[in-house]
Formats: structure tokens, sequence, C-alpha cells
């Protein structure tokens, strides 16, 4: 497509949530680039990804999928359930433009496991765990699916408890949005790492204070 084409398909997409760089100056009006910077190095993407197999759960418009792709992993799957309900033409429309190879498939996180989507080498799970209704089973359902590396951005709570713990939002307590669910603290978030099989889990970076919520990235190891 020439830019006039991409800029008037681009303009078509009703919500676009990541601001996408999709060549010759046109971006996507997102509401965020990301939470952590335009390139995905404030998340910790390896510079290079050649010859990995990632895994993005909750890819929505496929910002981090895409920039994986371009680190050279050999394999990218998105995977998406809840904004893609609302439509994935952003996703696809970057695809397209973009020329990518990127997979997707729309499965709800209790549903991952080997035997559905295989096993892959980075795993990202970036903003979902706050919106799970039974967060230790999803983590338990992403580590089925990790055979290496996950990388974890969530939202934040009870930072000043020294224990693991987990504030619960039952209403619209967080933002007004009553698709959270949950606020972890930081040592539940090492917990449960470890609780669901990786050997090793760490604070990678934050805690980041946004305008409407408190943000902490994790990696973990098998």
């Amino acid at each position: 497509m020439d830019i006039d084409t991409i800029r008037q398909e681009v303009a078509k997409i009703p919500a676009w949530y990541h601001c996408l760089d999709l060549g010759n100056g046109v971006v996507t009006p997102g509401y965020t680039a990301t939470k952590w910077g335009v390139s995905g190095d404030m998340v910790g993407l390896p510079p290079s990804l050649a010859g990995k197999s990632v895994l993005d759960v909750g890819s929505w418009d496929g910002f981090y999928a895409f920039e994986c792709e371009r680190r050279g992993a050999s394999r990218v799957l998105a995977t998406d359930s809840f904004a893609w309900r609302k439509g994935k033409g952003g996703f696809e429309l970057a695809r397209r433009i973009l020329d990518s190879r990127v997979e997707d498939m729309d499965i709800d996180v209790l549903e991952l496991g080997p035997e559905r989507v295989g096993t892959f080498d980075v795993v990202l799970f970036l903003g979902v765990l706050y919106h799970m209704r039974h967060p230790l089973l999803a983590l338990e359902r992403v580590a089925s699916v990790s055979v290496d590396h996950l990388i974890l951005e969530t939202h934040i709570d009870l930072i000043d408890l020294p224990r693991p713990a987990m504030a619960f939002y039952p209403g619209m307590e967080l933002n007004g949005d009553d698709t959270n669910w949950c606020g972890p603290n930081p040592p539940m978030v090492l917990a449960m790492l470890k609780t669901v099989g990786f050997r090793r889990a760490v604070v990678y970076a934050g805690p980041l204070e946004m305008a409407t919520s408190v943000r902490m990235i994790f990696h973990a190891w098998k």
C-alpha cells in the first residue's frame, strides 16, 4: 500500500492501544507507545532474539510481538482473548503493512498449555496478571509453556508489606475498571513465580508510579 492508503487504513481502526511505527513516518495513534518505552528495551527484551521462539500473551495490537520479530526471533506467536473480542483489526493491519510472519491465536490465558500452543524460549506476560481472577492459576498456565525466560509486567499494590500479599478488587476499586481483579505486592509476585516452577525470579524494574497505577517488571527463568 502507498502511504496515503496506509494512513487511511490506520484511521479506519476505531481504537489503537499501541503506537506502532509502520514505517515512512506513519505511527498509529495509540494510547501509549508502551508503558515502558518505545522500543521494548525498558521491559528487558534481549537485544537479539535470533533463533528464539517467543510467545506474547495479551498481545492486543502486537507491539511487542512485532518488536520480537524485528529482533530476530525465529517464531513469534501473539495470543489474546479479551482485547480481541472488540476486534483485532489493528493487529491484522499492522501485520500486513509490516509484512510480518507473526502468528496469532485467539485463546484465553487459562487455556494455554503445551498441547494447545507449544512451548517457547521467551514468554511475555505484560499487563495481564492483574486482570486475572485466578492469578496463580494463570501463572501456572504461562509457566507450562515457558522453557526458559519469562518477562512479566503488572500493576502492584501493598508495596509496604514485606510478606507476600495481594489486594483484591471485587468491583471498581482500581481505576474504575471492573476487569482489574488483583494487586499483588512484589514479594507475592516473586513467590508465585517460584511456586509455579521458575527456579529464579527477580525484580527487573520499578516500581514506577503512573497516572492511575503503580507498575513493576519481573524476570524469571526455569
